[in-house]
């Protein structure tokens, strides 16, 4: 088949048919996602502002946080606006750019997570290393090798899946453009995409998941070890939430990323892609920070600076 676009534009999938439910989705979605930027963005001023936060943890988190507001404002704001207003169309320009986007954040946090996996597992099997393993020159490392990972990745399923020939519908069955979606549209052979997909799911997600995983069993091993049971029961408490956060993120963007793009139901797809697209962000600074003794008293000497003034 010849490479040429047919195709000028793609029209995404709103909430729900009647007005009514659209309206409540759309509020619902924008109050997580205001949610979402309050969280993430009280861990951004209180980690740089607080000096006692300056350490491999905070600096990861930081990140984290800033990574995780640009990934639900790919998404979130335009499908809400586009559901509220019933405009549905997308240039193809803004189709590409919100896959790279969005892949670019989602390979970007997988890492991230992996990272601050390794972290705790240092700071807890390996205390006395701690300093000398995560050093400010290691964490700058693997944040810049993390960022160059993901926009080799973003930049090569982009520009593959624009070389694909769109000439049939342009109906995308998803509230934002996203590769599985416009696989499924293309009237091309979308074999090698697909081999694709699946060599970067394999590569990435899947080493992560791996050392994400180990990392999480030596330190829920020595966790076993400690004889306080309160000490014993605070690490559970913090490592069990972080596990579920991390296994529905991988677990829902595998399922959506790397099963055969056959015709699926719609309402399904639209359901799970919330689970990798729009929960993580907001659970994450619940779950890493806000549950943290030290970040709550950061924030309460920062709110109380504010107001002193």
């Amino acid at each position: 088949m010849a490479n040429f676009t047919l195709v000028t534009e793609f029209l995404l999938e709103l909430f729900a048919e009647t007005l009514e439910l659209r309206i409540l989705l759309s509020v619902l979605f924008l109050l997580v996602y205001l949610g979402t930027l309050l969280g993430n963005l009280t861990i951004i001023i209180t980690a740089t502002i607080d000096h006692t936060l300056n350490t491999p943890m905070y600096f990861f988190l930081r990140n984290l946080s800033i990574l995780d507001m640009g990934y639900a404002s790919i998404t979130v704001p335009n499908a809400c606006i586009n559901s509220l207003t019933d405009q549905r169309d997308i240039s193809m320009g803004g189709c590409a750019a919100q896959i790279f986007l969005f892949f670019f954040c989602a390979c970007v946090e997988i890492q991230f997570l992996t990272i601050m996996a390794q972290d705790r597992y240092v700071a807890i099997c390996k205390p006395l290393l701690y300093p000398m393993i995560m050093n400010h020159q290691f964490c700058v490392q693997m944040t810049l090798a993390s960022l160059l990972t993901s926009l080799i990745l973003a930049s090569v399923h982009t520009f593959k899946t624009f070389q694909l020939s769109f000439c049939h519908c342009n109906i995308v069955p998803q509230f934002f453009c996203d590769i599985p979606s416009l696989l499924r549209l293309s009237c091309s052979d979308t074999f090698n995409n697909q081999i694709l997909l699946l060599l970067s799911g394999i590569g990435l997600s899947g080493s992560c998941s791996i050392f994400i995983a180990i990392s999480y069993v030596r330190i829920l091993t020595t966790v076993l070890k400690v004889p306080v049971k309160g000490e014993r029961g605070k690490a559970f408490s913090t490592c069990v939430p972080h596990i579920i956060v991390v296994s529905m993120f991988l677990s829902s963007g595998a399922y959506a990323y790397l099963r055969p793009p056959a015709i699926s139901d719609i309402m399904k797809d639209m359901t799970l892609s919330v689970f990798y697209a729009i929960v993580p962000p907001f659970l994450n600074p619940i779950i890493y920070s806000l549950r943290n003794k030290q970040i709550k008293k950061a924030v309460k000497k920062l709110i109380l600076r504010i107001f002193h003034r």
